[in-house]
């Protein structure tokens, strides 16, 4: 479909071509997104997205820290030989050298290219493809193992702190904002039995026992682009949440979204628990390409980080749910109720596994 745009993309960004038409892609949920097509001497396409900055406030630190990584990446990977334009996304500077483009509503818009011959996956279709998926997060973390993680902007504060996450939780039953408190003094009650053990990576980080890494902060499958042809991943996308941060907050998420046996809004909780194979599918590939560059703690430290992630996870549903539903969408008033009983009962069969996730990390060292 064509698209009017409050400025003309082309001559603010400097794209070269005759425009052929825009079409709004779906997928996101937060920022809104248009593939653009041009006709020059080929035909090409372009990624252009308002940023949603109700959610992400801070729009120069997050796109400062997209340039800052994607510059680096992409100069990592011409060093060493590969398809720049297919191994990492390439963020396109405004006509004047900005990093996005304001237009006269206020409204921010960024502009990058789109990878040709590429697609996305909403679910898993195998543990071939959730290998794959570990290497490309794999791969984004061994790239930037030498980029000073702590030279970004923290755009979200305390986005992975989980004794922040616990008090805002203890808050949010304080208030009962919503009157849910008496319904879900079960799930308060399962976060707060947990609350000694939410400290402890902060803990090595700050006894520097944990280097501080770039992280991406949102390691769902649906943020791997796989090659048309091959089916291999090609890089990582959805960049909006890298920040500083630790190794096993996304191998965590990764591991929370990717290898549970049910959705995330699975109201029988007995069909929640964690899918062992799955788990070493993914961790074959992500250690395979990080495994060399993390250090023997932050390995030991991964499958801690799928708890750890996932009880997080959790408690930010509880507190939605206590608040009245202010942040995720929901579709029915307990949704974030169901959601959170999910996350702490895949917690809890991880509790019951982690000597096997540990074991089977081992095997990679």
């Amino acid at each position: 479909m064509n698209q009017s745009f409050p400025f003309d993309p082309a001559q603010i960004f400097g794209i070269a071509g005759e425009f052929l038409g825009a079409k709004l892609l779906t997928a996101g949920h937060i920022n809104r997104t248009y593939k653009l097509t041009y006709r020059g001497a080929n035909e090409h396409s372009v990624v252009l997205q308002r940023v949603n900055t109700a959610v992400f406030r801070n729009i120069d630190g997050l796109m400062g820290n997209i340039f800052a990584v994607t510059e680096y990446l992409r100069k990592k990977i011409s060093t060493l030989g590969g398809d720049v334009d297919r191994e990492c996304l390439r963020f396109i500077r405004t006509a004047d050298g900005a990093l996005y483009h304001r237009d006269t509503d206020g409204g921010c818009w960024r502009a990058y290219g789109f990878v040709a011959n590429s697609y996305t996956l909403q679910k898993i279709d195998s543990s071939e493809t959730f290998t794959r998926a570990g290497r490309a997060f794999g791969r984004f973390g061994k790239l930037l193992a030498d980029f000073d993680g702590a030279s970004l902007t923290e755009t979200l504060p305390d986005f992975h702190n989980t004794p922040v996450r616990f008090a805002q939780l203890q808050e949010s039953a304080r208030c009962n904002a919503a009157g849910r408190t008496d319904g879900a003094a079960q799930e308060i009650a399962f976060a707060a039995e947990r609350d000694g053990q939410y400290g402890r990576l902060l803990t090595l980080q700050a006894e520097g026992k944990l280097p501080v890494r770039v992280t991406h902060n949102d390691t769902k499958l649906n943020n791997v682009v796989f090659d048309g042809t091959t089916g291999d991943a090609l890089c990582v996308i959805d960049l909006d949440t890298v920040m500083p941060g630790l190794s096993a907050y996304d191998f965590g998420d990764a591991i929370r979204y990717g290898a549970s046996t049910a959705a995330e809004d699975e109201r029988d909780i007995s069909k929640v628990s964690l899918d062992l194979d799955l788990f070493a599918a993914y961790a074959e590939g992500y250690l395979e390409e990080a495994g060399p560059s993390l250090t023997a703690t932050e390995k030991e430290t991964l499958p801690f980080g799928a708890w750890l992630m996932t009880i997080e996870c959790g408690m930010r549903f509880l507190a939605d749910y206590l608040n009245g539903d202010v942040y995720f969408h929901t579709d029915c008033p307990e949704h974030n109720l169901v959601r959170a009983r999910t996350q702490f009962a895949l917690a809890a069969n991880m509790e019951r596994k982690m000597r096997d996730m540990e074991a089977i990390i081992n095997a990679y060292n």
